[in-house]
């Protein structure tokens, strides 16, 4: 058999890579999967649908109950929100359905993983954009990618790898040229519900401008459930509505039920959430810190570090010298090559585990 040439030409996950190469004791900071317990409503929710009989195929935009919940928590309707098989699944469905081949798409550079290939699998070209000192997008470097041909950009706040929040000046700049070239923004706020200091500014009050990703799985700590949504305008929902019916049919209806019975109660899961993460992020970047040759901004927000070092050593060479020590973590070319001399670590871990993967770390960097 012979693989089609698009899927041919994109690589494999460099967080995945990374993990499967390791032994089974290493020490895991690669994955960003919080290893908290989901909240135990959720669970007893979707128990209690699965044994009441909703097991069979529901609505291709979610329940209406969890949509309702779902707009309520942004301030819009029903008819802004579709609920999704994983936040990935609302990415790739909407690329899907916003670009035509030859369509060029604005990524960040780093940024994550499946920004390029989506849009290469969905015939588009991906035109990366730089970021600031601050790992937010730099406005005049997505304005001088622009061409003719750019029909999307993508943002993610707080990022993936970065932590980087943007700010109320850098999202007034995306609006205006998403307004005057008559560009689709694709928001991926799905970290959204984990920012330390500052705010979180979401493109959910621009959907005429934007079409915007985010989900559950980080959330509730059910990233095994793969649940996302999509938030858009009425005008462009049933389009993506349409597309998700011929990827996936309709969401998980047990799942469903089960974040439904969780939301009314989760502001307070994640404010206890946001305080560990928080702790987290103030230890992994003092120990980063500490590091001869590497250093770190702390991240604003998601549950990312990544830091940056001085030995001229490529990261995914650098990356593989720790999990042979003992350490998975993600070498920072796999989210572009803005991203070389970088590594991400995720601290969705314990302080345990985190302070042992940084005596490796320490150890692993003596040698450079």
């Amino acid at each position: 058999m012979k693989i089609s040439r698009r899927l041919d030409s994109v690589p494999m996950s460099g967080i995945r890579k990374m993990f499967d190469l390791a032994s089974s004791d290493s020490i895991n900071l690669g994955l960003g999967e919080p290893d908290l317990a989901p909240p135990a409503s959720a669970i007893k929710g979707m128990a209690e649908a699965s044994a009441a009989g909703l097991n069979r195929y529901g609505p291709t935009a979610g329940i209406l109950e969890l949509r309702k919940a779902v707009a309520k928590r942004h301030g819009l309707g029903e008819n802004n929100v579709m609920i999704t098989q994983s936040g990935t699944t609302a990415i790739f469905l909407t690329i899907q359905s916003m670009i035509d081949p030859g369509d060029e798409v604005m990524i960040p550079d780093p940024g994550f993983v499946v920004y390029g290939p989506h849009t290469i699998l969905s015939g588009g070209i991906p035109k990366e954009y730089k970021l600031r000192e601050d790992l937010i997008p730099d406005v005049d470097s997505i304005l001088n990618g622009i061409t003719k041909k750019t029909k999307a950009i993508f943002v993610n706040s707080p990022s993936n790898p970065t932590g980087g929040v943007i700010d109320e000046e850098t999202f007034k700049g995306i609006c205006d040229i998403a307004e005057d070239k008559d560009i689709t923004v694709i928001s991926d706020e799905v970290y959204e519900p984990f920012v330390y200091e500052g705010k979180h500014v979401t493109f959910a009050d621009v959907l005429d401008k934007a079409i915007v990703i985010n989900g559950f799985s980080k959330m509730m700590a059910v990233t095994g459930w793969r649940m996302g949504y999509i938030l858009a305008s009425e005008a462009v929902l049933p389009d993506l509505i349409k597309m998700n019916y011929h990827i996936c049919a309709g969401p998980n209806m047990p799942a469903q039920y089960g974040i439904l019975n969780a939301l009314p109660d989760i502001d307070v899961y994640l404010k206890d959430a946001r305080n560990i993460f928080k702790k987290r992020r103030d230890l992994i970047s003092k120990r980063i810190n500490e590091i001869d040759n590497m250093s770190i901004i702390p991240p604003r927000g998601a549950f990312y570090a990544f830091p940056s070092y001085e030995p001229d050593i490529r990261s995914e060479d650098l990356a593989m010298e720790l999990v042979k020590a003992g350490l998975i973590c993600t070498p920072g070319s796999a989210f572009g090559k803005n991203g070389e001399h970088h590594l991400r670590f995720s601290y969705a871990a314990d302080e345990e585990k985190i302070n042992k993967g940084m005596d490796i770390l320490e150890k692993v960097m003596r040698r450079f």
